[in-house]
């Protein structure tokens, strides 16, 4: 559970109950305030008087029975009858003459001059700035005494502590990580026993750098550091610290670290810590830029002259490279914690623990589906065992089976299956044949990978979908499997041009992937043995924008030259070896096209079967 370290939004304090009371009186006394004036505005003396014309009213003080009058801002005269004294009121049509003022001091008549009371329309339009105003100011106030200073705590950190209140997060809960989980083990150790490290003379480390892709389980990681340490967890989002006046995030972070050491000790987790720690001086508005500003102020909180023992800052980022230099040194973060996309067996138990939550059936090969999910991270396995759930809901099922979780895996891997996209009949024959091109030469390659499964049901924005999975993970490729899976890419185009003599655009993502993999062996990988193991083009990558927009050209034009001649030969070759692999088992590539028209979609085992090669497992242990 998790809320604000706030005192006002403690739910034992009775204070705001107790404003909350005087808030209503306030506002009941408002209401009255302006009952009042409502009515004092509407009933005046004035309209009780009685209204007559200005001819009657002329009629009247020839008659002599007018006392006196007052004329108001010469447009009203308000005045009294002789005898009863009742009063009365009339418009004057226009400003009064000499006439008629000469008759009202013939009859006696006392005539004054005055203002003219404001019409109810006035009032309200001479009040209403003045209700506003007010309003506001209870407002401002109500902010102020009620919710802790919220108007003007844009200052204040937003760090909120963790309160083990609900389900604690342990690292028992997180699957794999062992060198991770060690690293933070050792941190937590140290907080819970500090004397046993105090009396070798070790030191407490500053900070702890949670560095791996998205998706990998950092967050999981403190969280279950925070269920394992019993000290205060405070965290944060970097995002959190910048706003759009100069300053706030140099405040904020000054008041988290307040808050740090008043709690002490304690542990201070800065989510995404990219967004406030990128290196100074990269984007605009130079050293006056805010985000300049907050790292500066961090830099000085967690290595400065008022530096104090008992807080270690953890933070989490998937953008290493662009963090500060100053940030990174010893002292700081002291420790890097690399958390690594799970291997297989990883996933198995990633999987294990996720599938705790839902009803499955005792059929399900949680290592087959481990094997078959490389290169996904721990929110991609979660989501894929969710997906499986949301399957068999629909299907009404009780139980989750392993068609639902096949289905769910290939969603993730492959994209949402368009069944209801219609496809004409010839435009569907060509996507056959384009995919068993690619499908066929998974059997005749020594270095590719085993095929998966082929599909001719529109997936994401592909018409088809080719997808091979390797044996076990992979860390890195040979030169082999490089040019075989560049010449797999070509096989789509190649059963195109041996079929139908031309191609179709459905070829364009092959040819880019290829050219992309053909490149990087020449410019990067050191695959050419006419360039040599030399690295061409050095990457530009600006800061403030975090990703590569422009490749600097360090080599000269002859250079260049030759890195498209050897591109170039690459893809061709691979492009040759498709042709003549899929010429000579022309016979095959039809019967598999044909299938797929039928079928739509064949897993790698029942084209095996199909083409007729020995049989062999999927992966290896399923």
């Amino acid at each position: 559970m998790e809320q604000d370290d706030n005192n006002n939004n403690n739910p034992n304090n009775k204070s705001p109950m107790r404003f909350n009371f005087n808030n209503k009186a306030a506002l009941i006394s408002l209401l009255v305030l302006l009952g009042f004036f409502l009515f004092f505005m509407f009933f005046q003396n004035r309209d009780f008087a009685r209204s007559i014309t200005y001819s009657e009213f002329l009629r009247y003080v020839q008659d002599g029975k007018v006392m006196e009058v007052k004329v108001l801002d010469g447009v009203e005269i308000v005045g009294k009858f002789k005898g009863n004294s009742q009063e009365f009121h009339t418009e004057i049509p226009r400003n009064i003459d000499k006439e008629t003022m000469a008759m009202m001091q013939k009859n006696g008549v006392l005539v004054e001059g005055g203002s003219r009371n404001p019409s109810p329309l006035d009032i309200i339009i001479n009040f209403f700035p003045w209700v506003i105003g007010f309003f506001f100011i209870w407002f401002m106030f109500r902010q102020i005494q009620g919710n802790g200073n919220k108007a003007f705590s844009f200052g204040k950190s937003r760090a909120k502590r963790y309160l083990e209140n609900g389900q604690k997060i342990t690292f028992a809960d997180v699957a794999g990580q062992e060198e991770a989980k060690y690293e933070l083990q050792e941190v937590v150790e140290f907080l819970k026993n500090p004397s046993k490290f105090v009396k070798i003379g070790a030191k407490i480390p500053t900070g702890v750098l949670l560095v791996g892709m998205p998706g990998t389980g950092k967050t999981l990681l403190a969280k279950a550091i925070a269920g394992e340490a019993n000290v205060a967890f405070f965290h944060m989002s970097g995002s959190d610290f910048v706003e759009m006046f100069v300053g706030v995030g140099a405040s904020r972070v000054r008041d988290l670290f307040e808050q740090g050491r008043k709690n002490a000790p304690c542990i201070l987790f800065i989510d995404e810590l990219d967004a406030v720690g990128r290196t100074r001086g990269a984007g605009y508005g130079g050293g006056h830029d805010e985000r300049e500003q907050t790292l500066n102020q961090m830099l000085v909180e967690m290595d400065g002259f008022d530096t104090k023992d008992g807080v270690i800052i953890l933070a989490a980022t998937n953008r290493p490279d662009v963090l500060d230099p100053a940030l990174l040194r010893p002292g700081r973060f002291d420790r890097q914690v690399v958390v690594d996309m799970p291997d297989v067996n990883e996933r198995e138990m990633i999987l294990k623990i996720h599938c705790k939550k839902i009803p499955i059936t005792k059929t399900i090969n949680l290592n087959k589906l481990a094997r078959s999910t490389p290169g996904t991270s721990g929110a991609d396995l979660a989501n894929m065992v969710n997906e499986a759930a949301l399957f068999a809901a629909r299907k009404n099922k009780n139980v989750v089976e392993m068609e639902d979780f096949e289905e769910a895996r290939d969603k993730i891997l492959m994209g949402i299956a368009k069944k209801s996209k219609i496809i004409p009949p010839k435009e569907k024959e060509m996507t056959a044949y384009h995919e068993s091109g690619h499908a066929i030469l998974h059997f005749y390659l020594e270095n590719a990978d085993p095929l998966n499964k082929v599909t001719i049901i529109p997936h994401g924005q592909a018409l088809g979908v080719t997808l091979s999975l390797p044996e076990n993970d992979k860390y890195s490729r040979s030169r082999e499997w490089l040019m075989d899976e560049i010449t797999i890419f070509m096989g789509g185009y190649s059963a195109e041009k041996i079929i139908y003599k031309v191609t179709t655009t459905g070829s364009r993502n092959d040819i880019a992937m290829a050219t992309d993999f053909a490149r990087k062996m020449v410019c990067e990988w050191g695959m050419s043995e006419t360039m040599g193991p030399l690295a061409y083009g050095q990457k530009e990558e600006p800061i403030f924008i975090g990703k590569e927009i422009a490749r600097h050209k360090d080599y000269s034009e002859d250079t260049a030259r030759k890195i498209d001649v050897e591109v170039e030969k690459i893809v061709r070759s691979c492009l040759e070896k498709a042709m003549e692999l899929l010429t000579e088992n022309r016979d095959k590539l039809s019967l598999l096209a044909k299938t797929l028209v039928e079928k739509e979609t064949l897993d790698g085992e029942e084209v095996r079967t199909l083409l007729g090669f020995e049989a062999k497992p999927l992966v290896e242990g399923a």
